[in-house]
C-alpha cells in the first residue's frame, strides 16, 4: 500500500507541473477529468486517486505562479500576482517574484502542520454559529474589498458587471465546464491581449537572493486564509487582499502572502470536506465525487501528502523558474502571448464547445473593459460572489430566480 501511495503521489506531482505550466488549464478541469478516469479504472482504489489529486492540487498552487509572472496569464488563484510579478519581471526580477510565492507556500505548509489539529476541534464550533450568516458575511467582505479601492465607483461597476456575467453563465444548462471560458477570458486572455497591444519587451533576468521580513505577510495569511476557506465564492485572492489590509506590506511581501494563502486555502479545503462534506476547491470536489466521505486517518494521510509534495514542489518550481528566467528574454513575448491565446481557444473549444467559445469571447471583452478602469482585477471575482450570494438568498424561490435571470440578462446587454 505504501509503494502505491508513493507512486500516485509522484504521478500527481507530475500532472500538477503540467497543469501549473500550461496557461488556462485550471485544477478544476483536471479534477473533473480524473473523476472520469476513476470510473474508467474502477479496479484502482479511490484512495490512490485521491492521493494523486491532493499531490497534483498542491503542486499546481506552487507551479502556476510561473505562467502568471512570466507570461501574464494567471488563473483565479494567481491573478493578483500578475501585476506586482509582471512589474518585477520588467525590472529583471521575475525569478525573485516566483521565489517569493514559493517561500510563502513553504511557510504555509509549516503553518498547516501546527494548526491542523486545533482547526479540526475549533472550526465546527465557530462554523455552526455563523453558517446562517454566510450570505451577509459575503456581502460585508465584498463591500470591504470594494471600498478599499481608490476608485470605488469603478470597482462597483466592475463587480456588478462581472456578477451579471457570472450569474448568466453559471445558469446555462447546456454549457460544459462553465468556469473554464468564464475565468480564462476574464483573468487570462484579457491580460494577454493587453500585453500584446503594449508590445511588452522582457529584459534579461537576474538571479537574486530574497530579502524580506516574512512576519507581517505570514500573520496576515494565518488570519485571512482559514476564514476565506470556509466561505463559498471566496478564494486565495480575496484572502490575500484581506490579509494585506490587516497587516499592510509591500509588493514583495504581498507575493509572499499570496503564495501562503494559496497553499493554506487548498489545505483547508480538505479539512472542510472532512468536517462538513462541503467542497471549496475543484480538488476537494473531485475527491468527494470519487471517495465520498472519509475518516480522520485519511485526512492525516492527505496532509502527509501535502507536506511531502510541498517540499518536492519547492525545489522543482525553483529550478523551473530559473530556467524560465534564463530563456524569457530570448523569446518574442508577443509571439508567446499569441500562441498562448491560441492554446486557450483550442482548449475551450474542445472542452466547452461552441457556446463555451462564445462565452470566452464575451468574458475576454469584459475583462479588457474592466481592466481599463485601472483597478484591482480581484473586483472581477464578482462573477462568483454575486451568483453565490443570490443562491443563498433565493435558492428556494424559483419564480424570483427566473425574473432575476431575465433582468440581469437585460442589464448585461445594456452594458455591452
Amino acid at each position: 500500500m505504501l509503494v502505491e501511495i508513493i507512486i500516485f503521489l509522484l504521478v500527481g506531482i507530475f500532472f500538477g507541473i503540467i497543469t501549473g505550466l500550461t496557461p488556462g488549464i485550471h485544477i478544476n478541469l483536471i479534477g473533473s477529468l480524473l473523476v472520469e478516469g476513476a470510473y474508467l479504472f474502477n479496479s484502482v482504489s479511490p484512495l490512490y486517486f485521491s492521493v494523486l489529486i491532493v499531490a497534483m492540487a498542491i503542486t499546481h498552487t506552487f507551479v502556476d505562479f510561473i505562467p502568471s509572472v512570466f507570461l501574464g496569464c494567471p488563473d483565479t488563484d494567481t491573478e493578483l500576482s500578475a501585476l506586482p510579478g509582471h512589474e518585477m519581471l520588467k525590472k529583471g526580477l521575475g525569478y525573485e517574484a516566483v521565489n517569493l510565492t514559493l517561500y510563502g507556500g513553504l511557510a504555509a505548509m509549516v503553518i498547516l502542520i501546527f494548526i491542523f489539529y486545533p482547526s479540526i476541534k475549533l472550526i465546527p464550533l465557530v462554523y455552526n454559529q455563523f453558517v446562517g450568516y454566510i450570505p451577509y458575511l459575503l456581502i460585508i467582505i465584498s463591500l470591504i474589498l470594494l471600498f478599499s479601492e481608490k476608485n470605488k465607483f469603478a470597482s462597483f461597476i466592475v463587480f456588478i458587471l462581472t456578477g451579471f456575467l457570472g450569474y448568466f453563465v453559471l445558469n446555462l444548462t447546456n454549457l460544459n465546464e462553465p468556469l473554464l471560458p468564464l475565468l480564462t477570458g476574464l483573468f487570462g486572455a484579457s491580460l494577454l491581449i493587453s500585453s500584446i497591444n503594449l508590445n511588452t519587451k522582457i529584459p534579461k533576468q537576474k538571479i537574486t537572493k530574497i530579502k524580506l521580513n516574512y512576519k507581517r505577510p505570514l500573520i496576515g495569511a494565518m488570519i485571512a486564509a482559514p476564514v476565506c476557506s470556509f466561505l463559498p465564492g471566496l478564494g486565495s485572492g480575496q484572502a490575500a487582499v484581506i490579509g494585506n489590509m490587516l497587516l499592510k506590506t509591500d509588493k514583495k511581501g504581498f507575493l509572499f502572502l499570496l503564495g501562503a494563502t494559496n497553499t493554506i486555502v487548498m489545505g483547508f479545503s480538505f479539512i472542510t470536506l472532512y468536517l462538513f462534506s462541503k467542497t471549496r476547491t475543484g480538488a476537494a470536489a473531485a475527491i468527494k465525487e470519487i471517495s465520498g466521505t472519509f475518516n480522520l486517518n485519511i485526512l492525516i494521510l492527505f496532509f502527509g501528502v501535502i507536506i511531502i509534495s510541498s517540499l518536492i514542489d519547492f525545489f522543482i518550481t525553483k529550478k523551473l523558474a530559473k530556467i524560465a528566467s534564463e530563456k524569457i528574454d530570448r523569446i518574442n513575448y508577443k509571439k508567446i502571448s499569441i500562441a498562448t491565446l491560441i492554446i486557450l481557444t483550442i482548449i475551450i473549444l474542445l472542452v466547452s464547445h461552441i457556446i463555451g467559445l462564445f462565452i470566452f469571447v464575451i468574458s475576454t471583452l469584459t475583462g479588457i473593459y474592466c481592466g481599463s478602469f485601472k483597478i484591482r482585477r480581484i473586483n472581477m471575482m464578482g462573477c462568483l460572489l454575486i451568483p453565490t450570494i443570490i443562491l443563498y438568498f433565493f435558492k428556494e424561490n424559483f419564480y424570483f430566480q427566473r425574473i432575476l435571470q431575465y433582468v440581469l440578462l437585460c442589464l448585461y446587454n445594456l452594458f455591452q
